[in-house]
């Protein structure tokens, strides 16, 4: 905290008792004094303590934890639950359903870890969307109120009082340029525009290689010349559909030590539903990997010998997931062709398509009624009747079970459904001698050796 250190943005967030406000690690103010900072493990905690967000560094803006990416336990997978948006879709009693256990346990386990519950977190995260629904977009106060997930506008404007210490449109207000120019804000038809934050370095190129390499026509789009190409992708959400568009070009922000405290990657979200936006974003960052800690990762992989150079060579690389895990357990089965198929016969139309975004991608439930028979059948009529479970709460030890469960289905393609739908950032390819020493970032190492060409892909 004292030398502003933006790798620890989102693994911890301090409050100052003089002033009332809690700060991101990094935060440009004054240093307080240590007897009056108390630290948090969650900006939740933070606001359920009385303490509103600075101004100045936006602690609630920061990249999410990358602690609940590796996490397998029941307090991870409730975090990723919590960020796709379950709590306000399906309340407490479906984030415990989901996760097996009590309403009363998982209240206990989250506050004893987080000092924060399930309501506690979900609110936060209602703040923050607001948030950018009010300073990004020309929707009205109201609309905004419902579609980051408040019940009421009067919760959301007692929300947002408590939060940031000003009013929604005291928020709009100051977003808006000095200069007297009308500002240039969003509208429903233009789409939401979003600075998705990163910590430390990132690889785009890699990633977009990757992404340009797989893309599915009618559901995908790579356009752009290399270190500069936008990839454009449909989204089937929980209220409506989506077409969301990123850039890899990435914003970066350093310190005058030199220091690469992080960045960002831009992105547009074009919502027939804006209360689909708290989800859209977390399933985006979930494919791009945002959430990492690269400075853990490249620290470990980085002192083996054969590694290093690697490592050296592409700093902050990125194990890349999926917006939808059910789509990538089926693309990782059938490859890009038959994918390609797939959508053109059985995709879902979209009610307006975008250039050559035409389709979502076919449910599980619609592949397994078409084609029913052969290890595509299995595994689609697994993931529809939830056999399979590959949600952000899922257990992986289990999913793996179920997976293996499936005729059929080798142990390569299992392997890369656990990688990339459950974002298990330790995962050895099958048959290879992989060193404990990468644990636990081997689904990182594998992925700086294919960049480096030495291991082949699919």
């Amino acid at each position: 905290m004292r030398s502003r250190d933006g790798r620890f943005d989102g693994a911890f967030f301090f409050a100052v008792e003089t002033t009332g406000i809690y700060c991101r690690p990094s935060c440009p103010a004054v240093t307080p004094k240590r007897a009056n900072v108390r630290f948090f493990a969650t900006a939740a905690a933070a606001q359920s303590s009385g303490f509103r967000a600075c101004r100045r560094c936006r602690p609630d803006a920061v990249p999410g934890s990358a602690e609940w990416n590796v996490r397998a336990d029941v307090v991870g997978r409730a975090m990723r639950l919590i960020a796709d948006g379950v709590v306000d879709r399906e309340g407490v009693a479906g984030l415990a359903g989901r996760l097996g256990y009590s309403a009363r346990q998982v209240q206990r386990q989250l506050t004893a870890e987080l000092g924060a519950g399930p309501v506690a977190l979900a609110r936060a995260q209602r703040a923050h969307t607001a948030r950018v629904l009010v300073q990004t977009t020309g929707l009205p106060i109201t609309e905004i109120a419902f579609a980051s997930g408040f019940a009421s506008v009067r919760q959301f404007n007692d929300t947002i009082r408590a939060v940031y210490a000003s009013t929604p449109s005291e928020l709009r207000a100051a977003a808006a340029p000095k200069n007297g120019r009308a500002r240039r804000t969003a509208t429903p038809n233009a789409g939401i525009p979003l600075r998705l934050a990163h910590r430390g370095p990132y690889q785009a190129g890699p990633v977009f290689d990757l992404l340009e390499r797989e893309a599915v026509p009618g559901i995908e789009e790579v356009g752009g010349p290399p270190g500069a190409r936008t990839y454009r992708r449909t989204l089937r959400l929980p209220y409506g559909t989506g077409i969301v568009a990123v850039d890899e070009r990435p914003g970066t922000v350093r310190t005058g030590s030199g220091a690469h405290p992080g960045g960002w990657l831009d992105a547009r979200l074009h919502l027939t539903d804006p209360r689909d936006l708290t989800t859209a974003v977390q399933r985006l960052r979930r494919q791009l990997d945002l959430d990492a800690d690269p400075y853990a990762v490249d620290e470990r992989l980085g002192a083996d010998p054969g590694l290093a150079p690697l490592v050296a060579a592409r700093p902050g690389l990125r194990s890349p997931g999926t917006a939808d895990p059910e789509e990538l357990a089926v693309r990782a089965l059938v490859g890009r062709a038959e994918a390609e198929r797939l959508v053109r016969r059985y995709g879902k139309a979209l009610d307006a398509p975008c250039g050559s975004l035409t389709h979502l991608f076919p449910e599980p439930a619609v592949l397994a009624g078409a084609e029913p028979g052969g290890t595509l059948g299995a595994l689609t009529a697994a993931l529809a009747d939830h056999a399979v479970r590959l949600d952000p709460g899922a257990d992986r030890d289990d999913a793996q079970d179920a997976l293996r469960a499936v005729p059929g289905l080798d142990a390569r393609t299992i392997a890369e459904i656990r990688t990339r739908a459950l974002g298990d950032p330790d995962v050895a390819p099958p048959g290879a001698d992989v060193p404990d020493s990468w644990r636990p970032w081997r689904s990182y190492a594998l992925n700086h050796l294919r960049a480096a060409g030495k291991w082949e892909f699919r």
